[in-house]
């Protein structure tokens, strides 16, 4: 699809999501290390090493601390650090599954730019029972999927108001 049919349909409808066919880019989207949820206590002090193909390390987990950045520069913020000690995520595996809510890096190579640039949500679904949604992590503007159980999407779907909420209240489904 085009910029223009994209951002026509966006315009004209509003309250709409995207779902794609992944199966044509499927050999191109990696998805990697698992990620705390954004809101959590974990994920406040960490800025995540963008993972990409052929990047072992960052693809396994690797992250700056913001209080150590803060150390050098007080006015540090997620969005502003680029470096500093690394850390692995081996180190707060536990804590980080313990916040677990389906967050991933992701690399997609040679990437729909269309889709990274909708306004409205994007999902992908590969296949399986699982459809992937397209996110920005936090502040520090790191692109991130998560993970939605079809059966979450359509029950969302049929009761939101708004497609932007879909996915984003957890409560057992009937």
């Amino acid at each position: 699809m085009s910029d223009e049919e994209r951002i026509s349909r966006e315009e004209f409808y509003q309250n709409l999501v995207w779902v794609l066919d992944g199966s044509v880019f499927a050999k191109n989207f990696d998805i990697y290390h698992m990620l705390p949820a954004p809101d959590s206590d974990i994920a406040q002090d960490i800025v995540w090493s963008r993972a990409r193909r052929h990047m072992e390390g960052a693809n396994r987990g690797l992250f700056f601390r913001v209080s150590e950045a803060r150390e050098d520069d007080p006015m540090a913020t997620k969005a502003t650090v680029r470096g500093g000690w690394i850390h692995s995520l081996h180190d707060i595996e536990e804590e980080v599954a313990l916040s677990y809510r389906g967050y991933h890096q992701y690399d997609w190579v040679r990437p729909r730019k269309t889709w990274l640039e909708a306004k409205c949500p994007v999902y992908i679904d590969f296949g399986d029972e699982y459809l992937v949604k397209l996110c920005t992590y936090d502040e520090s503007e790191l692109q991130c999927i998560q993970f939605v159980a079809k059966r979450k999407f359509l029950h969302d779907s049929m009761h939101e108001k708004h497609a932007e909420n879909i996915a984003t209240k957890f409560y057992p489904l009937p």
